[in-house]
């Protein structure tokens, strides 16, 4: 977030001496940020992270690597560290060079060496000639001015008249998709400055300053309270920076780490309900507004009525991780209280209420039949039943969708909106119906039997995990591994051929047609089945998991009890297999490793339904596009 000076004249905006430079505000008399060194490193008085902050590692290669808080110092801040200390030693080492200060008390009280003392002038100018070549402030003897190289010939530079460069001359389209490019997601864990490139881009020229001043307000990311409270005020001081915000995240937002208890960040009022809502006030044409558990103590009845009734332009709402019945109360009153919610909401299309528990049953019929163009919709873990799933408008196509660990559905009612229901029987691009079967399971075998095949093909990410698959299944899964690119079979009852058989010719036993379509599988959840053991897995004359046969293969997921030996087998094996074991939170999975197919592209995962994302197995859905981190990733990649 950051405004400039679009014009020496008239400005418009704020003035340079209070440019906010990525998410801290600096001004000219304001003392350096203490989380943050001239070199880039973070100091030792940084903020902590989040406990729950999870993001992606983009710099290891291979699938699933994960930069996650508990770990050490990541070697950044070592290297950042260490050019701390060669900063300091190159500042303490001895000058070639030294000039008389105010202090001087004559030449002659000057040591040279030991501890003779200076008998002239002459003798430090010497000293001088033997070291730097004579005293800096006097003209150069002739025979010094021979071993001098010679000077350059000046080049005449081409002043360009303003606004008339070829960048500037590009039309605004182009220039917004050139300069997006320079924007960065805030990492979950960082509290440095960003986006230094835009700020520099303001001061270019009036045509990148206007360029550059939407896409630098386009994406809010709020990660703590001081960040909103600036914001907030910046914003209200200059109206005009709110029309182009598109997207207000929290998604990154914690108050731990600050020093500060809750009673003293409930007395400091920098983000309260009150806020909230004026923050809201000054965006109005707010497409993306992504909220969690943090901070569902500060969502009022007004915030839910101006999210849902007060920015028509929203278009995706994400309330991840509130289940407090405060919450739920609130989000209660909101909808059916007060002001009547509109019959349609025509603009809203992705929803998330993931791990929403505590929201009442009705409050989904109320709401999913006004929401006419959803495309996503997230309802993991709630209280979400069959009549709600029958209202939402045949209008609607959604393409993600996630019921997982929804007990109170009902298998056949389940089934038969998934098929024959017109806004997802040919629109499913991701489902997920994961569940605990120890708890409870959500499709029996007959279920099973009657979803598979009615399936569209248009479906890349499927999880049915805690369902009752058996090799009775296998002839209705193995086409739909020739288009799935994720599968998650957990606690299925499989052997080790009917697995072989998503990688190989297959002939269905009971038509007799044969399937030699080459799998499209890059990651299969084979969690808790009982017939995947390490000697089965190792066993490469009989399982082709671990094969070049299984490729485009890239990620398996196994549980607890099998990764925990993968890892004691990779620290005492000599020979690499090509796979390595990576695990975070309750997950676990086997990687190949790209070196073990050199012959094949480079593969880092990102795909166009993952929405930012680029590994395996997501179980939360995204709602915006961008890089996952945050409070979002350890919902989507550690539970």
């Amino acid at each position: 977030m950051a405004s400039v000076t679009p014009a020496p004249t008239k400005p418009a905006f704020p003035r340079l001496s209070s440019i906010p430079c990525g998410d801290h505000y600096h001004s000219r008399e304001s003392s350096p940020s203490p989380c943050s060194t001239p070199d880039g490193s973070r100091s030792s008085s940084q903020r902590r992270p989040s406990f729950g902050s999870v993001k992606e590692d983009t710099e290891d290669g291979i699938a699933q690597s994960f930069v996650d808080t508990h770990e050490s110092p990541s070697p950044q801040d070592q290297q950042g560290a260490q050019r701390k200390l060669d900063l300091v030693a190159q500042m303490q080492k001895a000058p070639d060079f030294c000039c008389p200060c105010g202090g001087f008390l004559g030449w002659k009280q000057i040591r040279l060496g030991g501890k003779s003392l200076s008998r002239s002038y002459s003798d430090l100018r010497g000293l001088g000639m033997q070291h730097a070549k004579g005293w800096a402030w006097e003209a150069q003897e002739p025979e010094a001015k021979e071993l001098l190289p010679p000077k350059a010939p000046e080049v005449e530079i081409l002043q360009t008249p303003p606004g008339s460069s070829p960048l500037e001359k590009l039309p605004p389209e182009v220039l917004d998709q050139i300069i997006s490019n320079l924007a960065l997601d805030l990492p979950p864990n960082g509290y440095t400055p960003r986006n230094v490139d835009l700020v520099s881009c303001l001061l270019t020229s009036h045509t990148l300053h206007a360029a550059t001043l939407g896409v630098l307000y386009r994406n809010m990311t709020i990660p703590h309270s001081i960040i909103f409270h600036k914001a907030l005020n910046h914003i209200s001081q200059y109206p005009a920076l709110g029309t182009l915000v598109r997207r207000l995240d929290f998604s990154h937002f914690t108050s731990v780490g600050l020093g500060r208890t809750k009673q003293m960040n409930a007395e400091i009022q920098n983000l309260t309900s009150r806020t909230l809502l004026q923050c809201l006030e000054l965006l109005p044409n707010l497409k993306e507004c992504l909220l969690q558990e943090h901070l569902e103590g500060d969502i009022s009845v007004d915030v839910i009525r101006k999210l849902f009734m007060g920015l028509p332009n929203l278009r995706a709402l994400d309330f991840t991780g509130c289940s407090t019945q405060a919450f739920s109360g609130v989000f209660q009153e909101a909808l059916i209280g007060g002001p009547a919610l509109p019959m349609t909401l025509p603009n809203l299309k992705r929803l998330s209420l993931h791990e929403c528990s505590t929201i009442p049953a009705p409050m989904f019929d109320f709401l999913l039949s006004r929401l006419i163009n959803l495309t996503h919709l997230d309802l993991t873990h709630t209280q979400v039943n069959d009549s709600a799933l029958a209202a939402i408008p045949e209008t609607a196509r959604i393409s993600h969708l996630s019921l997982s660990r929804c007990t109170r559905l009902r298998p056949s009612a389940l089934v038969n909106f998934l098929t024959t229901h017109a806004s997802v029987k040919e629109s499913l691009v991701y489902l997920n119906l994961l569940t605990d079967p120890t708890r409870f399971r959500l499709l029996e075998e007959a279920d099973v039997s009657a979803l598979l095949p009615k399936l569209p093909s248009t479906l890349r990410s499927l999880n049915l995990g805690g369902a009752k698959i058996t090799s009775d299944h296998v002839p209705d899964l193995v086409p739909l591994t020739k288009h799935l690119e994720e599968l998650g079979l957990s606690s299925a009852d499989l052997s080790v051929a009917d697995v072989n058989s998503f990688f190989g010719r297959y002939r269905n036993p009971a038509t007799g047609v044969e399937i030699d379509t080459p799998s499209t599988l890059c990651y299969l959840d084979l969690a808790k089945v009982p017939q995947m053991t390490i000697g089965a897995i190792f066993n490469t004359s009989t399982c082709l998991l671990l094969s070049t046969q299984s490729y485009p293969l890239q990620v398996i997921e196994f549980s607890d009890k099998i990764i925990t030996p993968l890892r004691e087998r990779a620290k005492t094996q000599r020979v690499s297999v090509g796979w390595t074991v990576r695990d975070l939170g309750r997950r676990g999975w086997y990687v190949r490793a790209p070196s073990s197919m050199p012959d094949e592209p480079a593969d880092d995962g990102a795909r166009y339904w993952k929405m930012g994302a680029r590994w395996w197995g997501m179980r939360k859905i995204p709602v915006a596009v961008g890089e996952v981190g945050g409070l979002y990733g350890h919902y989507m990649f550690k539970k």
